[in-house]
């Protein structure tokens, strides 16, 4: 299963030039659209440089490594590595009622 991790939203939040706050989602998708084992998730964080996440500078020296480093991402591993499983691999199975079945005598 090959897991693809896009940064699909990175909203600065600015305060005398610096950015002291981000709003970031990223996009988690195994496999390809249309494939039986295709799935997709997306997950939201916001870092702040007052709770030490970073620290704060001007929007224009942010590059997309960084940004993807304040993605709490080896969390996001676990929790689409869970998603996967129980919705592609090991599926719940929801017991079929047989309305047909005739109680013997």
């Amino acid at each position: 299963m090959a897991v693809t991790k896009t940064l699909t939203k990175a909203i600065p939040f600015e305060k005398n030039s610096k950015v002291e706050e981000w709003d970031l989602q990223m996009t988690y998708e195994n496999d390809s659209e249309g494939d039986a084992t295709y799935y997709t998730s997306t997950f939201s964080a916001r870092a702040v440089a007052a709770d030490g996440d970073f620290t704060a500078k001007a929007k224009a020296d942010w590059t997309k490594s960084q940004l993807e480093a304040l993605c709490p991402t080896s969390s996001w591993d676990n929790v689409f590595a869970s998603q996967v499983d129980s919705v592609i691999t090991n599926p719940v199975v929801t017991p079929v009622p047989d309305t047909a079945y005739s109680i013997p005598s």
